[in-house]
C-alpha cells in the first residue's frame, strides 16, 4: 500500500485566536499536518525557510511585513509553498484580489468577528482549498510590478458596427491571474461584448472588476441586473449569483439572480454558457480557463450544440487543469492554446 505524505501547512495570522482555530480545524482534517504557526510576515518567512511547508494559509493585514510582502518574498524562492489567503471582505477585498493577482492560489473568506465561534464556520472550505492548493503543480502567472495601465478605455462608440459575436468565459482556481493576463492583452477595438464567470467568495467581485478595469483597455464592470452587454464592455458575474444573457433584438442584457439554486457554484459557468447558447447560438464563443472541477462542461456542450465555438486553455499554462480537461475530454473543444496564445486564437474566431 502506498503511503501518501500529509500536506504540510504553516498557518500565518497576527491573531492568536485565529491561529488557534485555523490550526485546530486543519489538524482535524485527514491528510493535513500543521507544522507550525507564524504571527507575522517575517516570522512566516523564517519558518518557511526552516520547515518548507507545502501550503501557507496567509492573513493579509499584519504588522511589519504584511501578506502582500510575504507573497513578493516567496516569488524569489524556487520551491515556494502554495498560498491560500484567509481574508475578510470590506476594506480587505482589494488586498485579497491583489494577493490573488500576485500569486495566491485560493481565497477563503474570514468572518470579521474573530473572537467568536464563527471562525470555525470556514473549516470545510478551508480544508478543501488547502487540498486544492497542494495539488497545484505550477506557480500561477504573476502581474509584473512594472505593468503600466492601459492607454485608452474603449466604449461602445469606439467599436465600429454592431456586435456579431458574444464571448463568454468561465474560470475558477487560478482565475484572477488568468483573467488579468487575458484582459491585459485585449485590443481597445475588441469587437464583441464579453461576460465572465469566476468562482470566488461573495464580496470580492467588485474589487476584481475594479482591478481588471485598471489593467484592461476595455471597461470592466461587476454585473448588475439589466446591465447592457456591448462591444467595449466586459461584465463580471457577481459572486453569489448567476449571470444570464438575454437578447432583445440588437440589445443584449445581463440578468442576475440565484436560480437555479441547486447549482454547486454561484455564479455557474454552465448557467452563463447555456444562456449564451440560447440567445446568441452559433455566434457564441466560449472560453474555459484554469479551474478545479467540471463547471462549464455542460455549458460548453450547449454552445457546441447551438453551432458556437469553444476554446480551452492548455494544460501547460493552467494553474489547475480541471475545467478545461473536462471540456477537452468530452470532445467539446474546437481549439486549445496556452494563456499567452489565447487572445490570438480568440480573435481568429470572431466574425
Amino acid at each position: 500500500m502506498t503511503v501518501v505524505a500529509p500536506i504540510r501547512v504553516l498557518v500565518v495570522d497576527d491573531s492568536a485566536f485565529a491561529r488557534k482555530v485555523l490550526r485546530q480545524v486543519l489538524s482535524n482534517a485527514e491528510g493535513i499536518e500543521v507544522v507550525d504557526t507564524a504571527r507575522d510576515g517575517l516570522d512566516a518567512l523564517e519558518k518557511v525557510s526552516e520547515l518548507k511547508p507545502d501550503v501557507l494559509t496567509l492573513d493579509l493585514v499584519m504588522p511589519g511585513l504584511d501578506g502582500l510582502g510575504v507573497l513578493r518574498a516567496l516569488d524569489s524562492l524556487p520551491d515556494a509553498p502554495r498560498v491560500v489567503v484567509v481574508s475578510s471582505t470590506g476594506e480587505e477585498s482589494e488586498l485579497a484580489v491583489a494577493a490573488l493577482q500576485a500569486g495566491a492560489v485560493e481565497l477563503v473568506h474570514k468572518p470579521s468577528a474573530l473572537a467568536t465561534d464563527r471562525l470555525y464556520e470556514l473549516g470545510a472550505e478551508l480544508v478543501e482549498k488547502v487540498r486544492t492548493a497542494a495539488r497545484v503543480s505550477r506557480r500561477p502567472w504573476r502581474l509584473p510590478s512594472s505593468s503600466s495601465p492601459p492607454t485608452a478605455t474603449a466604449s461602445a462608440q469606439d467599436v465600429a458596427g454592431p456586435a456579431r459575436n458574444l464571448v463568454v468565459v468561465g474560470t475558477s482556481t487560478g482565475g484572477p491571474q488568468a483573467l488579468t493576463r487575458l484582459l491585459s492583452m485585449m485590443p481597445a477595438d475588441f469587437p464583441a461584448p464579453m461576460a465572465l464567470a469566476l468562482h470566488i467568495p461573495p464580496g470580492y467581485t467588485e474589487a476584481v472588476a475594479r482591478r481588471l478595469d485598471a489593467l484592461c483597455p476595455l471597461e470592466v464592470r461587476e454585473a448588475e441586473d439589466g446591465l447592457e452587454l456591448r462591444p467595449g464592455r466586459v461584465v463580471l458575474a457577481r459572486a453569489g449569483q448567476h449571470l444570464k444573457i438575454e437578447r432583445h433584438g440588437a440589445l443584449t442584457l445581463g440578468r442576475v439572480d440565484r436560480h437555479p439554486v441547486q447549482m454547486p457554484h454561484h455564479p455557474s459557468v454552465d448557467v452563463l454558457f447555456e444562456s449564451a447558447a440560447r440567445t446568441w447560438g452559433k455566434d457564441t464563443v466560449g472560453l474555459v480557463l484554469t479551474g478545479m472541477g467540471d463547471d462549464g462542461r455542460e455549458g460548453a456542450r450547449a454552445i457546441r450544440a447551438a453551432g458556437g465555438t469553444i476554446l480551452t486553455e492548455s494544460e501547460s499554462s493552467c494553474v489547475v487543469y480541471g475545467m478545461p480537461r473536462a471540456v477537452d475530454e468530452a470532445g467539446l473543444s474546437n481549439a486549445t492554446a496556452p494563456l499567452d496564445g489565447m487572445m490570438a486564437l480568440l480573435l481568429a474566431q470572431l466574425r
